[in-house]
């Protein structure tokens, strides 16, 4: 065999994530080790598969065509292994999932960490972006999102029914600025605005008797981690537009008050999505079934 697996895996991780830093760290190996991998597999094959330069690593017209032909046999072996895997009584490996940040701190304590605690062997990595990627490129197992973004072609377990969003603010601002009675008045608010990962900025989102409308509120302060967003609420910087659930604690202790909530109804909530194929891998199928158990309304 004029390629092993090892080096074939190497080729698809770094194709699939854009350079030889990225992929070693997925691979667990030094850049320098994964580089000279791909150069002796280049120099024994005779053909370079990627073209490198100081800035970027891209696949060649060769090595777009190696890729493409190697990739269906690759998985079909990954498919056999996870199949096995399933016999096994504990499922080993790493599970790793990508998502948002905002998600993960609702699923954090309810899922990750009891998957964990009921799968001592197996290993989770969760990698937040804002950005919707795609999850068999980037080498994940899974992915969680809202049920709107999620791909069409991807197996979909729902995690919570519904998602509803929350306006609030401290009661120090309301003192000072009063209170919105109608999505009309916060032109007159000072609004901690977000800033999508596509670069725009998120209008405010409103229905009321079957009418939807959008507000492009007014603001000082622009942030784009939903986090920050609830620390700026707490000390007064301005009204947020959050997650019921991520506002809980603070409205039981009286450090924020949510306003317009007649205004705001529920969205599609949260679900754990992956690629459709014959087998799952057991870590996977583990994550699945604790899925299913938590669901939460």
């Amino acid at each position: 065999m004029r390629g092993s697996l090892a080096e074939l895996e190497a080729v698809i991780t770094v194709a699939s994530r854009g350079g030889f830093r990225a992929a070693a760290r997925e691979l667990g190996v030094s850049s320098s080790a994964l580089s000279q991998q791909i150069a002796a597999l280049e120099a024994r094959i005779g053909v370079r598969l990627f073209n490198r330069s100081t800035r970027s690593v891209v696949l060649s017209a060769a090595g777009e065509q190696f890729v493409a032909d190697i990739s269906p046999a690759l998985a079909a072996i990954r498919d056999a292994v996870e199949h096995v895997d399933e016999h096994r009584a504990e499922p080993t490996g790493t599970l790793r999932i990508n998502t948002s940040s905002g998600a993960t701190r609702m699923i954090m304590t309810p899922l990750i960490l009891e998957y964990m605690r009921r799968n001592p062997q197996v290993s989770v990595e969760v990698v937040t972006e804002g950005a919707l990627i795609d999850i068999n490129a980037g080498g994940f197992d899974a992915g969680i999102r809202i049920r709107e973004a999620v791909p069409a072609d991807m197996v979909v377990v729902p995690i919570s029914d519904t998602v509803r969003p929350a306006i609030a603010g401290s009661p120090d601002y309301f003192r000072r600025q009063g209170r919105p009675k109608v999505p009309a008045d916060l032109q007159n608010h000072n609004c901690i605005r977000a800033r999508m990962a596509s670069g725009t900025i998120y209008c405010w989102e409103f229905e009321r008797r079957g009418e939807s409308f959008t507000v492009d509120v007014p603001g000082k302060l622009t942030l784009d981690e939903s986090d920050l967003m609830l620390r700026a609420a707490r000390e007064g910087a301005g009204l947020a537009y959050l997650n019921e659930w991520q506002i809980a604690e603070d409205l039981a202790a009286g450090r924020l008050e949510q306003v317009l909530s007649e205004w705001t109804p529920p969205y599609p909530g949260l679900c754990l999505y992956y690629p459709g194929r014959r087998n799952i891998p057991a870590k996977l199928r583990r994550f699945v079934d604790l899925v299913k158990e938590m669901r939460w309304e």
